[in-house]
């Protein structure tokens, strides 16, 4: 910070005093240029030149030009004693004025000078206040505080504009690292749980001498709880890849996509007694065709399954993207934000079979913003149940 003050200083101090030297150079030269007939003109008011005529040529002659002691030299053709003695008055007066004027002139500019290297470092330590500012706070900041904003009270400016970016900056990363602590806790409490359960069922359920029967129901819910497990680390690797962006993109027909998701969970559909209606309408996105088919077929399970008997799902796809909206349960409306993060769902978690492992709407979330898509859901106020949406740019 010192180096640059000391730049900055350099560079207001020498325009300043660049400026303070023009100026004076200019005023100098202005008032010589004028100076002579006015200081004439002047003279020649105060005393009329009769009354220079009417003084001795021996008062006059020494003032024109004393050559020598014993003789003076013959005036000019023309140039009576009075002008002689004008003349010889105004330059001297010239001179003098002059040479007063220079000599006040380079004590005003060096004080001048000096003031404005004073104001000059004053000013730049002011200019430089929000940078330091704002390394400071860079510097104190770590995982513990990043709730620490700059908050710099400035007017606008750029420095004013960029500590505000910093501030935002700072919150984005704040949501970010909360994020994904409570994505490590949640991640590590949902492997935890089915390793449990296995070391549970292996422990309890094939103690002692257990018969057939008792064996073939532990290896099946081991199976089960395998199968969870699987999900979830496929889940966890899904998310992680769309984190790291798309390497290519090829156009996608969406509204396809989303019939195809809708044909592959029909069987399920009917099995809950769920109705699942399509509105397909034309929407090509340039995208990666296995990503965008895991969306459609996230959003269109999480309906299916987050719903009530006899329940519907309706299915829109057009220009503005792609909609689901199903009936269910009542989702409170503090809780809809919450329901993109990993791990996140409604209700607790009771190990039943077919039971998501809470990453669906994260991945849709996940897939969406690797499009440059936004996905956003809605509380529904009658009937219960969600509306999601996943819009993407034109």
């Amino acid at each position: 910070m010192g180096g640059e003050r000391s730049r900055l200083t350099a560079l207001y101090g020498g325009l300043l005093l660049l400026a303070g030297a023009l100026l004076t150079g200019v005023v100098y030269f202005l008032v010589k240029d004028g100076l002579y007939s006015s200081i004439s003109v002047a003279m020649t008011t105060a005393v009329p030149a009769q009354r220079l005529q009417d003084l001795p040529a021996a008062t006059s002659s020494p003032l024109w030009t004393p050559a020598t002691p014993t003789s003076a030299a013959p005036l000019p053709p023309g140039v009576t004693p009075g002008v002689a003695i004008t003349r010889t008055l105004s330059d001297a007066a010239e001179s003098a004025a002059l040479e007063r004027l220079l000599t006040v002139s380079l004590i005003v500019l060096a004080a001048y000078a000096v003031l404005s290297v004073g104001l000059a470092w004053w000013m730049a330590g002011r200019v430089l206040r929000p940078v330091a500012v704002i390394t400071d706070t860079a510097r104190r900041l770590s995982g513990e505080n990043l709730h620490e904003r700059i908050a710099l009270d400035a007017p606008p400016g750029e420095l004013k504009r960029l500590a505000d970016t910093f501030d935002g900056m700072l919150g984005r990363m704040e949501r970010l690292v909360s994020a994904q602590q409570r994505f490590a806790a949640n991640a590590a409490h949902e492997l935890r749980t089915p390793v449990a359960v296995q070391r549970a069922a292996a422990e309890i359920g094939l103690a002692g001498d257990p018969g057939p029967e008792r064996v073939a129901r532990i290896r099946e819910k081991l199976i089960e709880v395998a199968d969870a497990s699987e999900r979830t680390i496929e889940g966890l690797l899904l998310l992680a890849s769309c984190d790291q962006g798309l390497r290519e993109r090829r156009p996608v027909a969406v509204h396809e996509v989303a019939a195809g998701a809708v044909d592959a969970l029909a069987a399920e559909a009917a099995e809950r007694g769920i109705t699942v209606s399509l509105d397909a309408r034309p929407l090509t996105v340039r995208g990666d065709a296995v990503l965008l088919d895991r969306l459609a077929h996230n959003l269109v399970a999480n309906a299916v399954r987050h719903n009530v008997p006899d329940g519907r799902v309706e299915v829109r796809t057009g220009p503005d993207g792609i909609e689901v909206t199903n009936t269910g349960p009542v989702v409170p409306l503090d809780t809809v934000p919450l329901l993109f993060e990993p791990f996140r769902r409604l209700s607790a978690r009771t190990q039943a079979p077919g039971e998501g492992v809470g990453l669906g709407l994260s991945i849709v979330e996940s897939i969406a913003r690797a499009h440059d898509a936004r996905a956003t859901a809605t509380a529904n106020t009658e009937g219960g149940g969600l509306t999601v949406r996943v819009c993407f740019a034109p």
